[in-house]
């Protein structure tokens, strides 16, 4: 059974930073596209980073140069390296993982269509 479990998130003021991970259980991470989703109350899910079948990183336009999305093979973890917050970036954040997906495309990628979910872990940034 697989199973997805995110670690890390927190409170931070306004330009601190947090990393998140998301240990994976039951597949092999090098063989999906996976990544980090995120939602604010009220708000749509939105994809924020990822890493596509082989290995290109894709970013949400808001969050290049301050985000860093990564993962140990051996460890079967990803991560997202988070720098230079903002009240923006609010938001639970969920890692996802897909076993057919090849690529995403950042602005209108669908959640629905990812097979594995965390249960998500909460990020808020004050100012």
């Amino acid at each position: 059974q697989v199973q997805l479990v995110e670690s890390g998130g927190g409170s931070v003021q306004s330009g601190g930073s947090l990393r998140l991970s998301c240990a994976a259980s039951g597949y092999t991470y090098s063989s999906y596209c996976m990544g980090w989703f995120r939602q604010a109350p009220g708000k749509e899910r939105e994809g924020v980073a990822f890493i596509e079948r082989y290995g290109s990183l894709k970013y949400r336009s808001s969050v290049k140069g301050r985000f860093t999305v990564s993962k140990d093979n051996a460890k079967n973890t990803l991560y997202l390296q988070m720098d230079n917050l903002d009240v923006e970036d609010t938001a639970m954040y969920y890692c996802a993982a897909d076993s057919t997906l090849l690529s995403v495309v950042i602005g209108t990628v669908d959640p629905s269509i990812f097979e594995f979910w965390g249960q998500g872990t909460q990020v808020t940034v004050s100012s």
